[in-house]
């Protein structure tokens, strides 16, 4: 039987059950990484990975993904249909063995699925344990199949419930308030995000989004249909649209070697920043792997060629490093691997060593092509490159300032710090506040014994637009990198950051709660995204949330954080009310800001997570770049409070 035939011929044997789903009620964040919001979205990617399976395997185009009134899911698709004939080994429907078996699937069996998206096979599975209800029905071999499940348990078999021309799954779920007892709420824009993804990375499908707890201006249900037929040039467009391009159009890569299908994508901007994101069967690598080494080496080996024959390098002082040739480049690297091996942190590096080689050769033998029948772009780029690095050559400097100034290498802490007892950076926080006067504030509120204070002045610099030089030169940014006590390099990357003798496990950024405050929240975040994204990515970073109103009636007091709080506080306390609006930090005394922002018994901080790095890139180049009307789009329809101008 030839290999197409078998693949095509997705029945009850190709399910095979590898372990049981017990515990996943008891440990769910085993398997789907946490309970709180992250977890209740990725129930969603989960069943729709599935459908995207069945589009890789050639079998499906069109995905549906509904959220309901309930916040409920309903994902559907017209692929061939979960086999639902008896499963041998199980003695059931080979449905209800997918929906109630924990690794159970087609995806394990090479026959039936060539490559899969999922990172540990727990799918649907996991989905059915954690939902309060579940309905899968099935359109296959002319007759519409079903069957319900309550906290993953089967409520009756699997039954026909009528006759179809149609083939397809649908799979609606409600997850379970008590295991996501933090919020059951999806939010339509982080949906969105890895749909229009999920597009991009499969061009062809198409994938709606429909949000039926709230209408446009039309009276109809919020709704997006995601497709793409350019794929990852698309994409490129898309993280990049506002930042400029310095050559004329997208460089798109794609081919198969070594049995491996190597898709790239990569335009060079004026910006100074490298903006590298990779995936491995529709999956976020952030932490790189073999794919992106592979990228590395075929870019840098090839440009460096191309310029040295060229020799517009002969008059440079000093080598070109592998870093030159990255600066101002936002690139993508998309492969599809039958068995990735992941490793890391987060288990999202690929570990698979053949792959280096395959997307090597393939960004070499068509990034030559497109060098040789575009000079002009070509001679651009090298341009670039001997900017990038005339400009690391200074910033080496100015970097190697800062790390003789860190305290680890002896150079003492920043004035301004005031440095907590503990030195157990486990327990011990930083809070960086904006200005002299709120400094001085949570200096006197604070816990001296693991709460140290950093007082930066006014608007730090937007790293955004400036060269790296410039931005290790800046007082503000070095005081940052020295009160921190980390150090910048490491052998395998000269712009990593090394964060051994990092001596805050927390990091909060205090800022007052109005336009100005979040303008600096966002300069301090752009500047953490793009020179200290490690940082992020360990869990380290966190924004204070100090209240915007003082409620008091007589004795009574009480703070509101929004609008809505305040005035169901002034309501509860029946009239004879003040309200105090907070303009900034500085205006409480140390006890309220402790009571409110700083005491870890009461305060509320949020976590700084990167769900999605292309589409965080996206928005940072957006808020902090050149181009006015994307931002003042974005304000227009983001902002609570602001005043619009240019």
């Amino acid at each position: 039987m030839s290999e197409e035939v078998k693949r095509s011929n997705y029945s009850a044997d190709s399910i095979q059950a590898l372990e049981g789903m017990e515990h996943v009620r008891m440990r769910p964040s085993m398997y789907i990484g946490d309970t709180g919001v992250r977890g209740l979205h990725h129930l969603v990617y989960e069943v729709v990975d599935n459908s995207i399976d069945e589009a890789l395997a050639g079998h499906c185009d069109n995905i549906k993904v509904t959220i309901n009134e309930d916040n409920s899911i309903t994902t559907e698709d017209n692929g061939r249909g979960i086999p639902v004939d008896l499963h041998k080994k199980e003695g059931v429907s080979a449905l209800e063995v997918v929906m109630t078996k924990i690794g159970a699937g087609g995806k394990f069996d090479k026959d039936s699925y060539k490559v899969s998206g999922g990172l540990h096979g727990v799918g649907v599975s996991c989905v059915n344990a954690l939902s309060d209800h579940l309905k899968a029905t099935v359109y296959r071999d002319g007759t519409i199949w079903e069957q319900e499940y309550e906290r993953g348990k089967p409520l009756y078999p699997v039954k026909s419930v009528g006759e179809t021309s149609l083939n397809g799954t649908i799979v609606t779920f409600k997850p379970d308030a008590t295991i996501f007892q933090q919020t059951t709420e999806y939010s339509y824009e982080t949906l969105a995000s890895r749909m229009r993804e999920l597009a991009f990375l499969n061009k062809g499908i198409s994938i709606t989004l429909t949000d039926k707890r709230q209408k446009d201006d039309k009276g109809e249900f919020v709704s997006e249909v995601f497709h793409s037929e350019e794929g990852l040039k698309e994409f490129i467009r898309f993280l990049d649209g506002t930042r400029e391009p310095i050559i004329n159009d997208v460089i798109s890569i794609e081919g198969e070697k070594n049995d491996i299908p190597v898709e790239v994508a990569m335009v060079y901007n004026t910006s100074f920043n490298e903006n590298l994101h990779s995936y491995v069967n529709n999956i976020n690598t952030h932490e790189g792997g073999t794919h992106l080494a592979g990228f590395r080496r075929g870019l840098t080996t090839t440009l460096k060629k191309y310029a040295d024959a060229s020799g517009m390098l002969d008059k440079l002082k000093f080598e070109i490093s592998g870093d030159d040739f990255r600066e101002g480049l936002t690139a993508i690297v998309s492969v599809k691997v039958s068995e990735p091996q992941f490793e890391g942190q987060t288990k999202t590096k690929l570990g698979n060593r053949e792959v280096t080689s395959a997307v090597s050769q393939a960004v070499s033998e068509m990034l030559e092509i497109y060098l040789e029948e575009n000079p002009n772009d070509a001679k651009t780029i090298v341009q670039k490159v001997i900017l990038a690095a005339q400009a690391r050559h200074a910033a080496k400097k100015a970097r190697e300032m800062v790390q003789r100034k860190t305290v680890m290498s002896g150079g003492g802490l920043p004035g301004k710090l005031s440095d907590c007892a503990s030195q157990d950076p486990h327990e011990s926080e930083v809070f960086l506040v904006e200005g002299d006067s709120a400094g001085g504030t949570a200096k006197q509120g604070r816990d001296r014994h693991f709460q140290a204070i950093l007082p930066l002045r006014g608007k730090i610099l937007n790293v955004e637009k400036a060269m790296s030089h410039k931005v290790f030169e800046n007082e503000e940014i070095k005081n940052i990198y020295t009160a921190l006590g980390v150090t910048i390099g490491t052998e395998e990357d000269s712009k990593a950051l090394n964060l051994s003798k990092l001596r805050y496990h927390k990091i909060v950024i205090m800022c007052d709660a109005d336009v100005d405050g979040s303008h600096i929240a966002t300069l301090i975040l752009t500047f953490f995204f793009r020179y200290m994204k490690e940082l992020i990515e360990a869990g380290h970073v966190y924004i204070a949330t100090p209240p915007l109103y003082l409620i008091k009636k007589g004795s009574k007091k009480r703070y509101a954080w929004n609008d809505r709080e305040r005035d169901e506080i002034a309501a509860s306390y029946s009239g004879g009310v003040s309200v105090q609006r907070y303009k900034g930090l500085g205006e409480m005394n140390a006890e309220q800001l402790w009571d409110t922002t700083m005491n870890p018994e009461f305060r509320t901080l949020r976590q700084v997570t990167i769900d999605n790095s292309g589409e965080a890139d996206r928005i940072f180049s957006m808020l902090m770049g050149d181009e006015v009307p994307p931002r003042r789009e974005f304000i227009e329809k983001n902002a609570v409070y602001a005043n619009i101008d240019a």
